[in-house]
């Protein structure tokens, strides 16, 4: 009875499990989603559930868990105080995730626990990757981008993850992780203290306030190098010249928040990081939705 009570998600658990917030990664799927020549339609809706429904919201419980952060995170300006059930429930999400991958493919399901077992490491104290600032940035870079792109495209498709790869391949994953990394730093600029008593030398924390702007910048703009050469080797340049419109809202916010952090670093607050968030995600979802819209797939 006492473990079925402790893996009832409290109000305070639902709310640490950041649903809204997994949907951010959308992008990398919907990208995967439209560069699949044919997609298992039955697969397609397996590996979103089990994604941004289970195997992202579970990283963020558990992650929340052993931060017991008490100023605010992502979408939580307040954030409740945890309990054991956000425990036991983003374990419960976590091993959900899993068995139904073997649903799409038993490579499928293994990439969903390897990606949760990596979100502990990067969280549990005995480990606790985010104190190290370079292992937990590539830990993001690579399980947040090329990773989840990489095992969503050979889901969707049917296809294997031991062979098969071309540059096409290779070159978005590459896009993915630009821009999830790019993202990152700026997602810790406003918790430089809480951070920082915990323990935790956080990538924005190494860079400091003004190199967190500009790492963020020369990865975007590494990301967009790396779409102009993958559309140019479709001959779909127009493709380039639509990232580049809709990632126009995304550089005035970001210029005019590294402005502003410039005349004074209490601009690096809550407030600016998620609507920056906003913005970026908002702007990236537009734009991979379309190229998910317009893909006009073929059906295995």
């Amino acid at each position: 009875m006492q473990f079925l009570h402790n893996i009832i998600p409290s109000r305070s658990a639902i709310a640490h499990l950041r649903f809204v917030f997994s949907l951010f990664l959308m992008p990398v799927y919907l990208f995967a989603y439209s560069q699949s020549v044919a997609v298992n339609p039955i697969n397609a809706l397996l590996v979103f559930l089990i994604w941004h429904l289970l195997a992202f919201p579970a990283s963020n419980g558990y992650n929340s868990y052993f931060d017991k952060d008490e100023e605010s995170i992502g979408l939580l300006d307040k954030p409740p105080v945890v309990d054991i059930s956000l425990y036991y429930f983003s374990l419960l999400l976590e091993a959900t995730g899993f068995l139904l991958g073997f649903l799409v493919s038993w490579q499928f399901a293994f990439a969903v626990l390897l990606y949760g077992v990596m979100s502990k490491l990067y969280s549990h104290p005995k480990t606790r990757l985010k104190k190290y600032p370079i292992i937990s940035f590539l830990t993001v870079f690579i399980f947040q981008g090329c990773f989840v792109y990489w095992t969503t495209y050979t889901a969707l498709t049917d296809t294997s993850l031991f062979n098969g790869w071309t540059s096409d391949m290779l070159i978005a994953g590459a896009i993915c992780s630009c821009l999830i990394g790019a993202s990152y730093p700026l997602t810790q600029i406003y918790q430089h203290g809480e951070d920082s008593r915990r323990g935790d030398i956080t990538i924005s924390i190494l860079l400091g306030y003004k190199g967190s702007f500009i790492f963020s910048g020369a990865l975007f703009g590494t990301g967009i190098i790396l779409s102009f050469f993958y559309w140019q080797q479709h001959n779909m340049i127009e493709y380039f010249y639509f990232f580049l419109l809709c990632s126009a809202p995304v550089f005035v916010f970001f210029n005019w928040w590294f402005y502003k952090v410039g005349q004074s670093t209490t601009n690096a607050n809550y407030k600016n990081a998620m609507m920056m968030n906003f913005v970026s995600s908002g702007c990236m979802l537009f734009y991979f939705g379309v190229l998910a819209a317009l893909s006009g797939h073929m059906v295995i």
